[in-house]
């Protein structure tokens, strides 16, 4: 892992992984560190991605302020984190909780963003983001996990844990919602998950004070930079909805849904996601 320290004095950690165009990645929850997005499906063999461990996670401090973790507090550290590269402008992939991010940073510093992908994202929790989400849930009553899985979700929607270790346990327990099919492959992708301890102070500050008021609408129109975004057509909570209310909002924008993905398109539709991302970077085909 590399570092840098911050105007406030925090340790921001991050690593870098393949060769290429640079894409600075910063991921979810809020409170999961970079280990979940892995190389992005395979992003690493064409590209260079910097992946960040977001405020509180991973290898990064967290803040002294325990209410430090608004969407604001997020997009300056990576400002932060380009200054620290050396780059005057960056292709910035933000994912879940990550590309709203991304669209708040993009919309505070336009000039300092070449190309933005917003992967399973939002800018508010809408009427038809909830709906969507009930009608996905329900579908999966008839699953052995289903009734684990919902207490889990409803509990961590609450806010009711009291450490990070049960936020830990209570994502894995909850996370077969976030696929489309939860089979083998995704089983395996969660048991990797294992390894990191989430931040439940963010989490927790997010669900209680942020989630069901949060608006990015009015910032979409400051965002110059040629825009992706990408979503799984049965993601259950940041969906088609979402991705259509971001494409509405933003002026050079291409939007791309892959068909029979949930939330974590790159574990789910791997290659398809890929190659929406290669593609709209305009990286040469692999030889």
């Amino acid at each position: 892992m590399e570092g840098l320290t911050t105007a406030d004095g925090r340790r921001l950690a991050y690593k870098r992984a393949g060769t290429g165009p640079t894409l600075v990645c910063h991921g979810g929850g809020p409170g999961f560190s970079a280990l979940y997005l892995g190389n992005l499906s395979g992003l690493d063999d064409r590209l260079e991605l910097v992946l960040l461990d977001p405020r509180g996670t991973g290898g990064s401090d967290r803040p002294a302020d325990p209410r430090a973790y608004t969407i604001e507090d997020y997009a300056s550290d990576v400002e932060e984190l380009r200054a620290h590269l050396g780059l005057e402008r960056i292709s910035l992939l933000g994912h879940s909780h990550g590309g709203m991010v991304a669209t708040a940073y993009a919309s505070r510093y336009p000039e300092r963003v070449e190309r933005l992908v917003l992967a399973s994202t939002l800018v508010r929790w809408a009427p038809e983001q909830e709906a969507a989400m009930e009608e996905a849930v329900a579908s999966h009553s008839d699953e052995p996990w289903y009734a684990e899985a919902k207490t889990a979700l409803e509990t961590e929607q609450a806010g009711a844990f009291a450490t990070d270790e049960e936020l830990g346990e209570l994502a894995i327990q909850e996370m077969p919602f976030y696929f489309a099919s939860y089979g083998d492959k995704e089983r395996a992708y969660l048991e990797t998950l294992r390894a990191d301890t989430p931040n439940a102070d963010t989490l927790r500050f997010f669900n209680q004070e942020i989630f069901e008021t949060f608006d990015l609408r009015p910032e979409l129109e400051k965002i110059t930079a040629p825009t992706l975004v990408v979503t799984g057509s049965e993601d259950f909570i940041t969906g088609p909805p979402s991705a259509a209310e971001i494409e509405q909002g933003i002026a050079d924008v291409v939007k791309v849904v892959i068909p029979g993905a949930g939330h974590f398109i790159f574990v789910e539709a791997p290659e398809a996601f890929g190659e929406a991302v290669v593609s709209f970077l305009g990286v040469p085909s692999a030889a």
